[in-house]
This record gives C-alpha cells, sequence and structure tokens, in this order.
C-alpha cells in the first residue's frame, strides 16, 4: 500500500508535472522541500521529508492544472466558471464564504451553489514575487472586492513562506526527535492591509484571512483535534458538525477534550471549532504512511469575532469557527467527489481595519514520518493523545 502511495503521489513526480505547467519555486532544508506556485496566489502545491524519494504530502488536481486557465467560452457549464481548483496543501483565502457579508456571492444572489463563485484575487490573479531566498520566499498583491452587502474593500496583501529547520520544528512542538523521523515544515506570515480611506465596520462587513490546507487521504487517516473542556453555556458546542448535514459516529468521534474525525477522502463533512474552545492546534495521522501532520496558528485577540461562513442570512455573523476540518467525498448520490483529499483550515479574527492597519494570521505546518513510538510522544505532547488512541478512535 505504502508503494503504491508513493508511485501515486511522490513529491519528485508531481514537481516534475507542476513545472511542465506553471512555475515553482522549491524551497529546501536539508532532504525536507516545499513547492510553491506564484500563479496560484503563491500557494504551497506540496511539500516532502525526501526530495528526491519521498511522498508528496499536498494534494493536486492534475487535470484541471493540466487544462490551465480557461476562456469564457470554455468555462460555460464547468465548475471553472466558479472555482479552479488546483489543490494545493496550503493556500491563501478571504472569508466570509457565506452570509450577508460573503465574498463569494453577488448583492442581488441567492445563496445557491450555481451563484456561488470564488473572487479573482484567490483564484485566477497571480500574487507578485518580491523576494526569494534558499529557504523564504515572499508575495504580495493588491485588490479590491465587494461583499453581498455591497461595501468595498480597498485590499493589500502580504505572504511569506519559510521552510523550517529541525531545530525550529522541535521548538515548536516542545519535543526532540531522532533521525528516525523524517520531517518538513513551513511557516506562512499571511496578511490583508485596508488600503482605502474608509475604516472596514461589522456593520457593514468584515472580511479575514483563511487558510486551507488540501492533502493526500489514506483509508486510515484520522484527523485530531483537541479543544478546551468547559461547559456549553460557557464555552459554546465542543464542535460544529452541521456544515454539510450532521456528521456520522462512524466518522467523528468527540470525547470531552478531543476529537477524532476520518480523512479518508470518502464521505463529504466538515466541522468546526470555535475560538473559546481552540487549542490552537489541529493534526491527522496516517496510519497507511506513518505520516503525524500538525497544523498550528497565531492565536490572538479577536474583539470582532470570526466570521461566520454558513450559507444562509445570518443572526451572528461574527460568531464563526477559527479551525475546520472537512473530508471530501461524492457531494451527492452518482456524483463524482472533486477529490480525493482531506482539509484542515485555519482562519484568522474579522478585520476591523483603520485605513494602513494589518492583520496577520501566521501558519504553521510539518510533517513527522517514520518510528511510530517517537510519532506517538510528539502525538502526545502535541495533541493529548497517542497513536494507539488514534488508530482505535474508529
Amino acid at each position: 500500500m505504502i508503494d503504491t502511495l508513493k508511485k501515486d503521489h511522490g513529491f519528485a513526480k508531481d514537481l516534475n508535472f507542476l513545472k511542465k505547467h506553471t512555475d515553482i519555486i522549491v524551497l529546501q532544508e536539508e532532504q525536507s522541500a516545499v513547492a510553491i506556485a506564484p500563479q496560484f496566489q503563491g500557494r504551497v502545491m506540496t511539500s516532502t521529508t525526501n526530495v528526491n524519494e519521498g511522498d508528496g504530502f499536498g494534494w493536486i488536481n492534475k487535470k484541471v492544472i493540466e487544462a490551465g486557465f480557461l476562456s469564457e467560452e470554455e468555462r460555460k457549464g464547468r465548475l471553472e466558471n466558479q472555482i479552479y481548483v488546483f489543490g494545493g496543501e496550503e493556500r491563501f483565502w478571504l472569508g466570509p464564504e457565506g452570509g450577508q457579508f460573503s465574498l463569494f456571492f453577488k448583492p442581488e444572489d441567492d445563496f445557491e451553489f450555481s451563484n456561488w463563485k470564488t473572487p479573482a484575487v484567490i483564484d485566477t490573479e497571480a500574487f507578485t514575487l518580491v523576494s526569494k531566498t534558499n529557504n523564504a520566499v515572499t508575495f504580495e498583491h493588491r485588490c479590491e472586492l465587494t461583499n453581498k452587502s455591497g461595501t468595498v474593500f480597498k485590499m493589500g496583501i502580504g505572504r511569506s513562506i519559510t521552510i523550517l529547520n529541525k531545530a525550529t520544528i522541535e521548538t515548536i512542538i516542545k519535543t526532540k526527535f531522532s533521525a528516525n523521523v523524517a520531517f518538513v515544515g513551513y511557516q506562512t506570515n499571511n496578511q490583508i492591509t485596508n488600503i482605502g480611506d474608509q475604516q472596514w465596520l461589522p456593520e457593514t462587513g468584515l472580511p479575514s484571512i483563511w487558510m486551507l490546507g488540501m492533502y493526500n487521504p489514506s483509508p486510515e487517516t484520522t484527523m485530531i483535534i483537541p479543544f478546551k473542556e468547559g461547559e456549553e453555556t460557557v464555552l459554546g458546542q465542543k464542535v460544529n458538525d452541521t456544515y454539510f448535514g450532521k456528521v456520522p459516529n462512524d466518522y467523528l468521534e468527540v470525547k470531552n477534550d478531543v476529537l477524532f474525525f476520518k480523512g479518508d477522502g470518502t464521505k463529504r463533512s466538515k466541522i468546526g471549532i470555535n475560538s473559546k474552545r481552540t487549542k490552537g492546534i489541529a493534526g491527522s495521522y496516517d496510519a497507511v504512511g506513518k505520516v503525524l501532520t500538525l497544523v498550528t496558528y497565531n492565536t490572538q485577540e479577536a474583539p470582532h469575532g470570526y466570521v461566520n461562513s454558513a450559507w444562509e442570512h445570518q443572526e451572528e455573523p461574527f460568531a464563526g469557527d477559527v479551525i475546520n476540518a472537512y473530508n471530501d467525498g461524492s457531494p451527492e448520490p452518482g456524483v463524482p467527489s472533486m477529490g480525493p483529499f482531506y482539509e484542515l483550515e485555519t482562519s484568522s479574527p474579522a478585520a476591523a481595519l483603520q485605513p494602513n492597519e494589518t492583520m496577520v494570521h501566521i501558519q504553521t505546518t510539518m510533517h513527522l514520518q517514520g518510528d511510530e513510538r517517537e510519532l506517538s510522544k510528539i502525538s502526545e505532547t502535541t495533541l493529548g493523545v497517542s497513536l494507539d488512541a488514534i488508530i482505535k478512535s474508529f
């Protein structure tokens, strides 16, 4: 099974494919590497613990990348009319997706999928390369967006990606590990700036930075999100599991302070954790490839809450989630899935920015692969659960 995964998702093979179709920047640290596409908003397409022989961890939609950007005529009746699903294991996006302050629906449109359209700034517009070294790259962009309530945002965007060395990863996870664990890690600094002359106000809608990572699934991949224990009256519900209808018990198990969510890429479902419950980390474990993935972000004050992306007119537009996880699958009987993939996502607070003020959202992604005893120790330190508990959760 592992050989099959490597054959299908080998980093070197994926890198060769990507380079045929778009510019790619590769950052390297020892054997680890990260592949970045400026044309696709500086997104991390994939990464690996071994640049020559390792798995690629990012899900890449090769059919869409191969076809490239289509003309208006070619896009008619196709998903590309609404979004180019290029894939990639960390992309810069903007929220909210739904609600009266949505950036994905026009003022006059109902919340139907046929009306949903990804803004060009996070779909078809390339980010400008500002600087590049062996271990870091920086991009910038400027844009103008209009939300569903008709509010215009003049926005500057900054995004930098840095590949991490072993010592930095060990500091972040508060655990040292031996050469029996291969690693790759990268940190992204993502910024939005109000470059207009009007303050962004909650009454007319606020944007947020939204980071999404699309990863290759396996039949034995489980996502893990630890959360704070406490009464729902104080901290809110443990998990929001009704994004696409309630998640069945054989895909989601919720304990007192941690949840397990299948990432097998076979059943479309999504969950969220609110800002009072979060511990600032989410992860996954692939028992087939022996890969522990950890995603952290800079927890910060959120005086205006987090944007709500539900596809409806919202009573509480700033009561959204800070961490999301998604398992791909068929959206309805007889319709193929987009992937298969699974996602871990984090969001910044709602950005009520004065002119020239900036919101910063920093996300760190780490993949650790190899010795299960060491991985279990890392999992216990970071996620609060052993690999054995993860494997036996379903």
